[in-house]
């Protein structure tokens, strides 16, 4: 049983990324009238870019090509820490959330240093971005993973996420903790209200600035880590909701998961389409929701546990 989840996860990690960003951008195509691209664009097109020989900038040294594998292999590990299934992940630990979120910090110390190695201002004021709205966006993750932590007594990511439908607070924390990851997966794959990945706007770039340096296999592998980051941020989302377990009911929970996930990159494609980018002053305030909403589940956890 395990290996058949085991093998179904990473099928989820290899495959997710591509539909995820497909349907958002259907999604997006459907509220602006239009047909839009395939479901599978997104293949072809790091397809296409696997197929072309990169252009490096003449200023930059191996760790601008290195920067590209860091953040791709880094997002590939924090997938596979990531209960996706709900009580289940291929790698798991006591206190493993730690290593899923400072991998996650690899990653993007790994993106802010190969953006900065090509000596480019315009891509050194993005990391500045990345860097000062990364500390916003951190403490919300611990926070819920503190919750989580608090209200079941477990200490690895999949027990932690899998067990909170057991505990008495789950109907009251759920919706914030839903939120919370949203704002998280918008902050963290560069999606709109937080970033644009369309964009070409010195004054409202973050992400995009970073990579447009790459070219070729290496702004594949920029492309489908940013794609995995949402990936994990639904499978998450989709944990939290779905009401199956994975060890006694396999079927229902792969099944529900893949249609949860699906409902997040909906969802993320309906924000995109009615909402604009915020200001880059409110950013911060927007990241602190998310903050605000975990802080506030882990009061009523707090409270609860005390009486």
């Amino acid at each position: 049983m395990k290996t058949t989840l085991q093998v179904i996860h990473w099928l989820f990690v290899l495959a997710m990324p591509i539909l995820l960003v497909g349907v958002v951008n259907r999604t997006k195509s459907w509220w602006a009238g239009r047909k839009g691209p395939r479901i599978l664009q997104f293949a072809y097109d790091l397809q296409r870019l696997l197929g072309k020989r990169p252009v490096e900038s003449a200023t930059a040294t191996p760790l601008f090509r290195a920067g590209a594998y860091v953040v791709l292999v880094s997002a590939v590990l924090a997938t596979g820490m990531a209960p996706m299934l709900g009580q289940f992940a291929p790698v798991r630990f006591p206190h493993d959330f730690v290593v899923v979120a400072y991998t996650l910090g690899l990653a993007r110390i790994a993106l802010m240093v190969s953006a900065m190695d090509v000596g480019s201002s315009f891509e050194g004021m993005g990391t500045a971005r990345e860097a000062a709205f990364s500390t916003y966006a951190e403490p919300a993750l611990f926070l819920l993973i503190g919750t989580a932590g608090a209200a079941t007594g477990m200490t690895s990511f999949a027990d932690l996420i899998g067990h909170l439908h057991n505990t008495p607070y789950y109907a009251i924390i759920v919706a914030p903790l839903v939120l919370c990851l949203l704002i998280l997966l918008q902050a963290e794959a560069a999606r709109v209200p937080v970033d644009d990945p369309l964009t070409h706007l010195e004054l409202t770039m973050i992400h995009e600035v970073m990579i447009l340096d790459h070219s070729g296999p290496e702004l594949a592998a920029m492309q489908f880590a940013a794609a995995l980051k949402m990936t994990l941020y639904a499978g998450l989302i989709a944990a939290l909701v779905n009401p199956f377990n994975p060890l006694t009911s396999p079927a229902a929970c792969v099944l529900a998961s893949f249609g949860l996930m699906l409902a997040v990159a909906l969802v993320v494609g309906c924000v995109e389409s009615l909402t604009a980018r915020l200001p880059m002053r409110w950013v911060t305030h927007y990241l602190l929701i998310a903050s605000a909403a975990a802080l506030g589940c882990m009061v009523v956890v707090g409270l609860g546990a005390g009486n």
